[in-house]
Parts: C-alpha cells; structure tokens; sequence
C-alpha cells in the first residue's frame, strides 16, 4: 500500500512532497539551531561552536591510547611532533568537511552517491560501515577495560554493559543537539581534568617535552609506531559526521553568511582539536616521563599502564584517574559513531531507520566479535582486538579523504567557495600520506597474516581483497577526474522533467478500520470531507477475543457481541449523513484481515487511526499501521 502521511487531520499530502526534504542530513535536526543574529559578535560564534567537539572525540577514542601509549614508552617524547602534525593534517581535513556541508549543504556520503557509480558507492558504504563498527569496537574494548580496571568488572561483563548506553543515547538524542553537544563538552572536559592531574603527579621537564616537537625518528621502530599515530589520529567517519553536524545551524545562503559561518566552524574545529591534541599528548607525556625515564619501554597495553602508573608514582589516584578518563572517552566516542552511521546509511543508500534499530545493530557489530573473541581466545586477545579495529580504520581512511578533496576543490559545484590552489596542494599531500602510511599499516598486517594462515584458498582471498582495495582506491582518485567535462549524475530524486501529473480520481470504497478508541474519531473526521454521493463506506473491526485466539475462528462470545453492536452503532452514525455503509466484522490476525477485506470490496483508500506513541511504545503497538503500509497496493491515510 502506498503510504500517506498526514498531520493535524487534514487531507494526506502528496508522497512526492513528503520525501521533498529526505535528503537533507540528519533531517530531525537539520537547520534546527538558529545563529545568533545580533550584534555581539561572541554570541554569534558560540552559536557556531558545537558540532567539532563531537568530532574531537574521535580523535581521543581509546583507540588512539595504545599508540600514544607506546610511543612515549618507547621512544620518551620524541615523537611529540608527529602528533602535532597529525592534529594539524587532521584540522585542514575537518575545515574540509565543513565548507562542503556548508557551501553545498550536503553531506561527503550524498555527495559521492551523486558521482561514483552505483555499485562503487554500495563498496564505500560498506568500507564506511565497518570503520564505524572498528570504531565502536575500540569504544567497546576501551570501556569494558576502564571498568574492568576501576571496579574489578570482567571484560566480558564490561562489554555487555556498554549495551545499555543504547538506551542512553536514544534518550540524549531526544532532547536535541544543543544539549548533545553540551554534554559532549562536559565529558571532555572531565577526561581534560583527568590528565590534568595526572601532569601534575607526572610532573614532565619542560624543557624535555618541548625538544618533542623537533622532528625526528630515532630508529625504523620509531617510524612504525609514527604510522600507527597518524593512522589512528584521523578517523574517516569524522569526515562524513563533521559534513552533516555543520547543516544544524540555520544560517542565511548569502555569500557573506556563508563565509562567516565557515570562518566560525574553523574556529571551533581549531579549538576543539587543540584539547584532543592536548589529551593524546598528554598520554604520550605520561608515558614518556613515567615509563620511559624508568626503563619501562614496553608499555603498551592499556592495563599494564594502569598497574604501572601507580607503582611508579606512588599514589593510588593515578590509576584511577587513568581508568575513569578511559571510561569517559569510550563512553563520548560511542555517540558519534551511531550519528555517523546514520548519515552513511542515509547519504549512500537514502535508508532511515529509528535511532534505536540503528544504534542496536552499531552495538551488536562492536559486541558480537568482542564477545566471541573473548569466550574462545579470554581477555588476552582484547589488545590485539584493538589493534584490529585501528587497521579498519585506516583502510577506510583513504577512502573518505580523496572523495572530499575532490568535491571542494570542484569550483563548478562549490563556486567561489572552492579552495585555492594551496590548500589543494596541501590537501592532495595529506592524502598521499595517509594513503601512503595507512596502506603500509594494513599490508603489513595482511603480510603478518598470511604468514599465519595455510590454507592456499584463504591465502588467495586476503591477496585478492588488498588487490581490490587498491583497485577501488584508484577508481575513487580517477573517477571524478573522467567525469570533470560531462555533466555530473545525480540520483537523489527521480528528474522532475520526467514525472507526469494527473488529477487523482475520486475515491469509490474507503475501508476504514475502528478499533473502538478515541482513534476513531480521527478516522470518522477524515471520511466526513469526502462526499456521500461520491462514495460507499466499509467499516472493518477485527475481533481478537481469547476465544478467537484459542479456536483461530469466529466466536459469539461477549466480546464478539459487543463488537458488532459498537459497528452498527458507527454505521447508524455514518448512514444518517447520507453515506452508504456495509460493516465487516472479522476475526484474528488484524493485517490479513484488513488486506483481505480491502480486495473484497475493491477498496481505493484505506484510514486508520494513529494512537500517536513514540519511542518504544511506538514499537510496541504501532506495527498494526507499519504493516498495512506494505500489505496492499491502495493508499493508506493515517489520521492524526
């Protein structure tokens, strides 16, 4: 049945107008934070500021830790400026994503559909989706193991709780962006306080960690463990998330506004970066000045840092403050991940689901292969799990980061709002690295793993897989280039040249289906528009007695009774306006019931009422409508 969604209980609009804005991103809160508009230029940016500390936190995730971790461990502070270099690589990437989403207000995964081919944009989805399941895993592993370590919980036990933060987040997107992004801000802060303290307990030389940002690599070891840093600095579903959050503020499509606003959302990338900076610095440091200094140079699981921290230096709030920053960072990250899954989904497949399927199905990717590593392999393997997801990650990178450069540097497409030739040199070198430095991660991880495996047919497969991502990363470069003289395809809506208009016919039989609610009054209101010489009327009730469970017929009994005299009373009603009524009672399995009656009297509309539930009540009693939307080939009004 084609569906027509209706408000306040006037006539069903056109489904061609209801689909109208399905392309904008995260349509429930697009342009739904209004820009200062006075003249205090501090309230206008702060109305700005927001959307980047939601994406700062991915680039805090536990995710980052073990590869901070290790390289102070390893190498003292030396590495301090690869850090900074890839917060750096990371800030032009986000200022990236931002002028796309603003300039035009579509998100990176809208904006490959409307380019890469069809089946190309279904192997992008898929590489975007797993690197938010990568990601969820690490925010799994990172809060199973703060738990573990803060209140003795087992991991496997941790992992199951972070399941309920489902319920959490469902509830927090409730409430609206703003107060997300306030929240957001609160738990960096907590996890900024966290290091704080631990620098003060640390106590680091100046002098020491300012020679970090000289560059150099001490040794090849040095340089793998700097590939691991920029590879798990940038995360890929930034770009997409950063590109949609921009578009919740409603600004003026004025040359002058538009530049404004992307001044202001470099502002608050560059800050909300700094404090990321500052926290994976600030692992790094403690790192450096606590193992390192004490010959502990093999430091790289998160609970060995743990243990060790309070050891060495001789206060039990070290390790506790470590573990409750640990919490707190998986905890905020799991967010953004489920925001970024929507916006693929959305963008590549123009698929929405509820907040709640779409967050159950980002957890049970992250929860099902943690729970199965650990029953099998026991908490051992949660190291090498997070190892595994940053791999994802940077496989996925690379992916993202062309794509985007390709869709801002189009002055056709972004006006004078395309970057210059500088930025774009810079740009293009960025990816390069990544690209370069990622692959060598993920082919020397391929390498370690076909010396582990075999079998010749697995073998084949891993060889044939890398082969395919690097075919697919070259179509990604080329692909836009071979499109540059033609016009570009955009699918996000069928042409409007090629649609046809026709005045709808009136309708003959409308079935309306009574449940003996105040619902019913919608759905008599909506009938009383339409005229009595123009139609017949057909009232169905389905009687759903115990007795009509037990025996899957029909039944007399009280119930069934009183049914069809509640029925005849609504026809008395009707048939004294002039309408031409014929009342069906049935019984049992609503939906069949319904489909079969309107075959039977060859109905043309279909109203039912709308109890108006939301949340889990919605999933609870609302399937009767969400089935008779696809149970038929009439029209279906929901009366509201």
């Amino acid at each position: 049945m084609e569906f027509y969604d209706v408000f306040s209980g006037r006539f069903p609009k056109l489904h061609s107008m209801k689909n109208a804005h399905q392309h904008r991103s995260l349509d429930d809160v697009h342009e739904s934070i209004t820009v200062h508009q006075g003249k205090s230029k501090l309230k206008r940016l702060l109305s700005f500021f927001g959307p980047a500390y939601l994406i700062s936190v991915g680039y805090m995730d536990p995710g980052n830790w073990a590869t901070d971790l290790a390289g102070g461990s390893q190498f003292g502070y030396a590495l301090l400026w690869v850090l900074l270099m890839s917060n750096l690589m990371a800030l032009l990437l986000q200022s990236l994503c931002t002028r796309l989403g603003i300039v035009r207000g579509k998100d990176l995964a809208q904006c490959n559909r409307e380019i890469y081919p069809k089946r190309m944009n279904f192997v992008l989805y898929i590489l975007a989706e797993l690197a938010i399941a990568a990601c969820d895993l690490a925010e799994v592993l990172g809060m199973a193991i703060g738990l573990n370590l803060l209140f003795g919980i087992d991991i496997l036990w941790g992992v199951l709780i972070s399941f309920v933060d489902t319920f959490l987040l469902l509830y927090l997107q409730r409430l609206g962006m703003r107060k997300l992004e306030l929240l957001i801000v609160g738990l960096i802060t907590l996890i900024g306080i966290c290091f704080f303290v631990e620098m003060f307990f640390a106590r680091p030389q100046l002098d020491e960690v300012m020679q970090g940002f000289i560059p150099s690599l001490p040794n090849h070891a040095a340089l793998y463990i700097a590939i691991g840093i920029i590879g798990a600095t940038v995360m890929p579903h930034n770009l997409y998330l950063h590109s949609a959050l921009v578009q919740t503020r409603k600004i003026e499509r004025s040359t002058s506004a538009i530049r404004r606003a992307i001044k202001y959302n470099f502002l608050d990338s560059a800050i909300a970066l700094q404090l990321a900076f500052f926290v994976n610095a600030a692992i790094l440091i403690l790192a450096a000045s606590v193992f390192h200094k004490n010959g502990m140079h093999n430091v790289a699981e998160l609970q060995d840092a743990y243990r060790l921290l309070g050891s060495t230096l001789g206060t039990d709030w070290a390790p506790k403050l470590f573990a409750v920053a640990l919490i707190l960072a998986g905890q905020s990250s799991t967010i953004t991940g489920t925001l970024a899954g929507q916006i693929v989904m959305e963008g590549y497949l123009q698929l929405r689901i509820s907040p709640f399927l779409r967050r159950l199905l980002t957890r049970l990717l992250a929860i099902v292969p943690a729970i199965v590593v650990i029953v099998l392999f026991g908490d051992k393997e949660v190291g090498q799990m997070l190892i595994f997801s940053q791999v994802l990650l940077s496989m996925q990178l690379a992916f993202a980061v062309i794509p985007l450069i390709h869709f801002v540097s189009d002055r056709a497409k972004m006006g004078e709002f395309a970057i210059g030739s500088y930025t774009r040199f810079f740009s293009w070198l960025i990816a390069a690295v990544i690209a370069v430095l990622n692959f060598q991660l993920v082919f020397s991880e391929v390498g370690r793993w076909l010396s582990q495996v075999e079998h010749v047919l697995l073998r084949v497969l891993i060889v044939g897989s890398a082969l395919g991502l690097l075919l697919l990363l070259l179509m990604t470069f080329v692909y836009p280039w071979v499109l540059r003289r033609r016009a570009v395809r955009s699918d996000v809506h069928t042409s409007f040249e090629v649609l046809e208009f026709k005045a709808a016919s009136s309708f003959r039989t409308i079935l309306l289906a009574l449940d003996f609610s105040r619902s019913d009054e919608k759905v008599i209101s909506q009938v009383l528009q339409h005229s009595p010489s123009a139609c017949k009327l057909v009232l169905i009730h389905v009687v759903e007695s115990a007795s009509v469970k037990y025996t899957g017929g029909t039944t007399e009994d009280l119930e069934a009774r009183e049914d069809r005299r509640r029925l005849e009373q609504y026809a008395t009603f009707l048939r004294d306006k002039n309408y031409v009524v014929t009342c069906a009672l049935r019984y049992n399995d609503r939906i069949n019931a319904i489909r079969i009656c309107c075959e039977q009297y060859h109905a043309d509309l279909l109203i039912v009422g709308s109890h108006g539930h939301t949340g889990f009540k919605d999933v609870i009693f609302g399937e009767t409508v969400n089935k008779l939307r696809h149970a038929g080939k009439i029209p279906v009004l929901i009366a509201q």
